[in-house]
């Protein structure tokens, strides 16, 4: 009897766990009321961001890419266009690299893209590096996953921070 209840109980652990997946990667999400931290360039850290465009997106965009990301404590780090209006940033399956300086930030925790303009754009990741030693806790890159086209004239992205402001509003 002790048998078989323990067999039962055991099935019925395993179909909880394997028998309705949840996805570990959350999706990107719009925030509508979101409020930029005008400090963007008052702090002496330098961060590495790298932006992998979809190879299912336009083949180029022209439109304005804004960045901003930072930590769970109102450490934030805000840049008004990621790139140059001539240069032929975000292509289909390319990377392009930035070297941004900012508020130095604990671990970065939420990142948001903002487009502006009409050619549309898919990004498949974008990862930020604060460089070693700049930065008040690990060095440790983040990466976040979209895979979708963005949104224009909003903020889109993600927010791990669990549950603290991410900017002041």
């Amino acid at each position: 009897m002790i048998r078989r209840l323990s067999f039962v109980l055991w099935l019925s652990l395993l179909s909880v766990a394997f028998g309705n997946p949840r996805s570990v990667v959350s999706q990107p999400h719009a925030l509508k009321s979101f409020k930029v931290n005008d400090t963007r360039n008052e702090g002496t850290c330098t961060y590495t961001v790298s932006v992998r465009t979809s190879c299912l997106s336009t083949s180029n965009t022209r439109d304005q890419i804004s960045l901003v990301f930072g930590d769970g404590y109102g450490n934030q780090v805000y840049v008004p266009r990621l790139d140059s209006p001539s240069s032929r940033a975000f292509e289909r399956c390319s990377t392009d690299t930035f070297q941004i300086n900012g508020p130095c930030a604990y671990q970065i925790c939420y990142l948001y893209l903002f487009r502006n303009g009409h050619d549309g754009w898919r990004p498949k990741h974008v990862t930020v590096q604060a460089h070693a030693s700049s930065y008040y806790g690990q060095a440790q890159p983040v990466t976040f996953y979209y895979g979708t086209f963005i949104p224009r004239a909003v903020w889109y992205g993600f927010n791990y921070c669990a549950g603290r402001r991410v900017a002041p509003s």
